[in-house]
């Protein structure tokens, strides 16, 4: 019996331990900026009056491709931030005076950020920024797509 006793002990703090370092990251994860200079960001409820309002905007879905598949706008195309080239962009968008918007998993994620810096520094001019992300998408229950 104490051998379990002891067993479970150690569980448990093993268990709190990694909740407690889990929670330390989550806190020291950067926060994304407040603004991007000639960036404009909207609200979820702002980004489904756009896409009515321009059924063709080209969304990018900045998230890992697992995260994509669990849940993302309908029609948003998956590219993550880091796989994100020019020529893929140019492709998708040659038009650099398009309408682009961007979004990720939310203000405690940083890859819709560094995907509108690397457009912004390829010549994009139009480009739109979901700060709220997935996060504020799907705390509101609205509409997704998942594979």
């Amino acid at each position: 019996m104490p051998n379990l006793l002891m067993r479970l002990l150690v569980s448990l703090f093993v268990s709190l331990s990694f909740s407690t370092a889990q929670m330390a990251l989550a806190e020291e994860k950067p926060h994304a900026p407040e603004s991007i200079e000639n960036v404009t960001i909207l609200t979820a409820e702002q980004v489904i009056e756009k896409i009515l309002a321009d059924p063709e905007l080209i969304v990018i879905d900045s998230r890992k491709k697992t995260e994509y598949l669990k849940g993302h706008i309908e029609g948003a195309i998956n590219i993550l931030n880091t796989k994100l080239k020019q020529e893929d962009l140019e492709r998708i968008v040659p038009d650099k005076d398009r309408e682009i918007l961007f979004y990720c998993n939310g203000t405690r994620c940083m890859r819709s950020t560094d995907s509108i810096r690397k457009a912004k520094r390829w010549g994009y001019t139009n480009l739109i920024w979901f700060r709220g992300g997935w996060k504020e998408w799907s705390d509101k229950r609205l509409p997704m797509v998942s594979e």
